[in-house]
């Protein structure tokens, strides 16, 4: 079995966001970058499956700058085999992302897809459901458990209810939640072995798919500051302070 791991190279989660003088982005000029943590989790899961026996290979692709083969060496650390680095200085909206994935998975003859359910930078949660039906595959999406038997896996996934648990035939698409598993930390020498791990290099433009973006961002603004709190005497006082002042009933 050969496992495909999209990773995304994005600003760390402990930086605080700050929107950039333009208003046109967030800045990301000397900002720390790292993998998407839910990227993280997805590499982890196909590394163990790999351990266990289950898997063969893990090729992990992203798709960005130059920046973003930084995100692929942190994936060969973690114990991925072997990257693909679409070139791509502008962003790549999630449909052209399914669209480029869909695209790898055939020239690779793909069996698995483990993605991250969505990036923290733009909380889309869209490229895991658009590559599974572009491919027609099955799907689990927020997988919290990743079973592998003889007809497939067997996934469990977090819903409002409580648990769900899917059997799926492979090949198919799995995107993860935090709760799958606890993520390594890359040991020295695996970092110094992914240095010597190999990355094609591809031009989107190459790809031959329309990656043309549908979306235009019109202007990015902070949230307005939160005003303090205030205590009132009694419920009379709350009831006329939300009638008279917010005006909500």
């Amino acid at each position: 079995m050969k496992i495909l791991v999209p990773v995304k190279r994005v600003i760390d989660y402990n930086v605080k966001i700050r929107v950039n003088s333009e208003r046109s982005a967030v800045e990301t000029n000397n900002v720390k970058m790292s993998m998407n943590p839910f990227d993280e989790i997805a590499v982890e899961e196909a590394v163990r499956l790999k351990e266990a026996g289950k898997a063969e290979e893990v090729i992990i692709v992203s798709i960005g700058d130059k920046g973003s083969q930084e995100t692929i060496r942190t994936a060969f650390a973690m114990g991925g085999d072997r990257g693909i680095h679409i070139i791509n200085e502008a962003n790549t909206e999630p449909l052209a992302v399914a669209k480029i994935l869909k695209s790898i998975v055939e020239k690779e003859d793909i069996n698995l897809v483990i993605l991250g359910k969505q990036a923290i930078d733009d909380d889309s949660n869209q490229t895991g459901q658009m590559l599974a039906a572009l491919l027609n595959w099955p799907q689990a999406t927020f997988a919290s458990k990743v079973e592998v038997n003889t007809d497939g896996l067997k996934v469990t996934r977090e819903i409002d209810g409580g648990l769900e648990t899917l059997s799926l035939a492979l090949p198919c698409v799995v995107t993860t939640d935090l709760r799958l598993n606890e993520p390594r930390y890359a040991s020295l020498p695996n970092i110094m072995k992914a240095k010597r791990k190999e990355i094609i290099e591809t031009p989107i433009s190459d790809i031959g798919i329309d990656f043309s973006p549908r979306l235009e961002i019109l202007k990015v603004e902070e949230p307005a500051v939160r005003s303090g709190g205030r205590k009132v005497a009694d419920v009379d006082e709350l009831i006329n302070v939300l009638k008279d002042e917010v005006g909500i009933i």
